[in-house]
């Protein structure tokens, strides 16, 4: 008899942005005349950027003439997409990386949860509070992470290490030393970023330790401060301790398009085995490629229009960051991110739970957001919204938020 993965069964309810879909749809149904705007999910608003349409249709273009034709693409990436990332993304940085420790995909959530797989499962995991739900669930399909404690929304195998307003909202090292790292800066869901003093600091206690680090960089396109590294590889001695996690989803707008790159340096040596060479195995089995036209139009991305297009479309977003932070503070709300990422993170006013404030906004104001607590235990009571929507919407929401 067949038999399921029980791990599944031990997730927790629904994914968080679909209970958000499914309240926020059953509201729209019963109030047909209300306009919601929705400052909830990460995703982009603005269309893609003209020197990426372009190359788009040039690459569809070569895909109908049997002279320029292209099957497979190599599992690993073209080399010109590659060798445009190490050229752009490192070396313009001074980071030493390899176009063959580049792994590209169709975006960082696939990676950022698979990459867990080329690794034993009594490897404990340490990660931010609040986190993004998708490097703890993943890690709790494949059986890593115990028994869930529903009083302290926590599994009992993970480290947890709070974010809060007192350190910054960036983690202190852990005294119980964990095997697997996750951190993400700039922030999702805090919108805090690290300094490059203090992330030399984990490359140093990872190194000292044996662990490795899960560095989620999808958000460095929006950093605007100066000793705010774009990359883990800004620090010495990363090359032996951290994998990087990077997506064209928010700095390219290719929610809809998908890509993504992951580095595996191969330096990176645990237990005498490469893992550069274990994720390009586990790469090469189970993935196919990310297409030819969509590696066309990331390799577009790179070229000096590229440059500038995207540069305008970050600073839209941060317009409308700056704008919803601004409003908020004046309105009396306490208020962090907004300055080196697109999310703002602020405290539920009146001793609101952090799913109260979903309800509120949502039913006196219309605005969608989402509820901090759905991030992990330390993001009760706070609340993020996005500057990924379009200007006018947001200042309208800002001044309906103004008016409660």
């Amino acid at each position: 008899m067949v038999k399921v993965n029980e791990n599944y069964l031990k997730l927790q309810g629904s994914y968080l942005f679909s209970t958000i879909a499914k309240k926020v749809n059953a509201y729209a149904a019963s109030n047909p005349d209300k306009k919601i705007i929705r400052l909830g999910i990460g995703d982009v608003t603005l269309p893609l950027a003209p020197v990426v349409t372009d190359a788009l249709q040039k690459a569809v273009e070569e895909m109908g003439d049997q002279k320029t034709f292209r099957g497979y693409a190599p599992d690993l990436g073209y080399d010109f997409l590659r060798n445009a990332i190490v050229t752009n993304d490192y070396r313009a940085r001074g980071c030493e990386i390899e176009a063959d420790e580049i792994f590209v995909s169709d975006g960082a959530k696939s990676d950022s949860g698979n990459i867990q797989e080329i690794f034993a499962l009594d490897n404990r995991i340490a990660v931010c509070d609040p986190v993004y739900p998708v490097y703890v669930d993943t890690n709790v399909m494949a059986g890593r992470t115990g028994v869930f404690d529903a009083a302290t929304g926590k599994w009992s195998d993970v480290i947890y290490m709070p974010c809060t307003a007192e350190n910054g909202f960036v983690p202190e090292l852990p005294a119980s030393v964990p095997d697997l790292i996750y951190l993400c800066f700039p922030n999702n869901p805090t919108g805090s970023a690290i300094t490059k003093d203090r992330l030399q600091e984990w490359v140093d206690y990872a190194n000292q330790n044996g662990s490795v680090i899960i560095y989620d960089a999808a958000y460095e396109a929006y950093i605007s401060e100066e000793n705010v590294p774009h990359s883990i590889y800004e620090c010495e001695g990363a090359r032996t301790c951290a994998i990087e996690l990077h997506s064209f989803s928010k700095n390219a707008g290719f929610t809809g398009v998908r890509l993504g790159y992951t580095v595996v340096p191969k330096d990176l040596i645990r237990g005498g085995v490469a893992l550069n060479g274990l994720w390009a195995r586990r790469h090469g089995t189970k993935y196919n490629g990310a297409p030819y036209i969509v590696q066309r139009a990331g390799e577009a991305v790179y070229s000096p229009e590229g440059k500038k297009q995207l540069a305008d479309q970050v600073a839209y977003y941060m317009k409308n960051a700056a704008y919803i932070r601004e409003g908020l503070s004046d309105a009396g709300y306490t208020v962090y991110g907004g300055v080196n990422a697109p999310y703002i993170w602020l405290k539920a006013p009146n001793g609101m739970s952090s799913w109260e404030f979903f309800d509120y906004l949502l039913e006196k104001a219309n605005i969608v957001g989402t509820p901090g607590s759905g991030f992990g235990p330390s993001g009760e009571t706070y609340f993020r919204l996005t500057a990924f929507g379009q200007y006018e919407n947001t200042v309208e929401a800002i001044e309906r938020i103004k008016k409660l």
